[in-house]
């Protein structure tokens, strides 16, 4: 059977698939294929291994054929992908869960505490040589002790980051989800509405999946609703985030500062204004990238196209 992969992935995953026989192709360089090479790869294919940079929509499922069986996507989110078509012919989506909540949340920390402490301003100020000696004014951020931080999408990601903050620095810790989250949030955790979360948070962190809701969710007016001191963090999806509404709100100082792991695009022109901004922190969608997650994810991604090349239900399933 044919499996196309449409990135280099860790060897865990790759081995699996080639042990069990399987013809693969591989795409080797550091770009992901364009929509027609992907639509000329795939061509006869029974199994993809995809990435969030390829959008697998009807077109790219006819191209493949009546055999394609499995799209594997690695990585939790599965939006680049026509979930709804995919079922509809019968073929079995899985995707990456839960093996990187750890590493995701660690990432939304370093991005809080950097944004907070103006870590990438400072080290920019270093490097252009303009340390001339110890300012007692000079990059003066703001304290993480006993402040609010507001998670939005309390799952696991927002979950674990909320414990690293309630626990290491004594946050109070408000959250919006359609639910109460008692069994995962910290103790003494609120659940509150969206403009509540805004208005009380000294942090803002966004954990929620990309849907026709939460797009552009946080836009001008939610800027304004924010404390003039507040950080705001992105680690979920680019998209999230009205990105001409943040840089206003930066440059503006509606809000402190910020730290994106995600943007709209992605990659982001090296012209967009935002880079441009010293209180933006700007990182390329490097969540999940310890060596232990990626070597994980590359093993449940190979799991799955194996056992949907067989018919059988996935490791970590999103379809029927």
């Amino acid at each position: 059977m044919r499996v196309f992969v449409s990135r280099i992935i860790p060897e865990s995953g790759l081995l699996k698939l080639r042990e069990a026989g399987l013809d693969l192709d591989v795409w080797p360089h550091a770009l992901p294929p364009n929509q027609e090479v992907l639509l000329e790869r795939i061509r006869g294919c029974h199994g993809i291994l995809s990435m969030l940079s390829d959008s697998l929509d009807a077109e790219v499922m006819d191209a493949a054929g009546a055999q394609l069986k499995v799209i594997s996507n690695f990585a939790v989110g599965t939006n680049n992908i026509d979930l709804q078509e995919a079922t509809r012919r019968g073929i079995s989506v899985g995707n990456t869960p839960d093996v990187l909540t750890d590493a995701t949340a660690d990432l939304a920390m370093a991005l809080l505490l950097g944004a907070a402490r103006r870590i990438g301003e400072a080290q920019s100020y270093v490097k252009a040589g303009a340390w001339k000696s110890w300012e007692p004014i000079g990059h003066m951020g703001v304290d993480l002790k006993a402040k609010t931080l507001g998670i939005y999408g309390m799952g696991r990601i927002g979950a674990a980051l909320a414990h690293r903050c309630a626990g290491g620095w004594g946050m109070k810790v408000v959250y919006c989800s359609r639910h109460p989250k008692d069994d995962i949030a910290p103790e003494g955790a609120e659940r509150v509405d969206f403009n509540t979360l805004l208005e009380v948070s000294d942090f803002v962190s966004v954990h929620t999946p990309l849907t026709e809701e939460t797009r552009g969710r946080f836009n001008a007016d939610a800027f304004k609703r924010m404390k003039p001191t507040a950080v705001f963090i992105n680690t979920a999806r680019g998209p999230i985030h009205d990105q001409e509404a943040l840089h206003a709100a930066l440059k503006t100082q509606q809000i402190f500062a910020a730290g994106l792991d995600v943007t709209q695009p992605e990659p982001m022109d090296v012209t967009d204004p935002l880079l441009s901004l010293p209180n933006c922190i700007v990182l390329p969608h490097i969540g999940s990238a310890t060596i232990q997650t990626r070597r994980t994810m590359a093993a449940i991604a190979a799991d799955n196209i194996l056992l949907g090349l067989e018919g059988r239900p996935l490791r970590c399933s999103v379809t029927p």
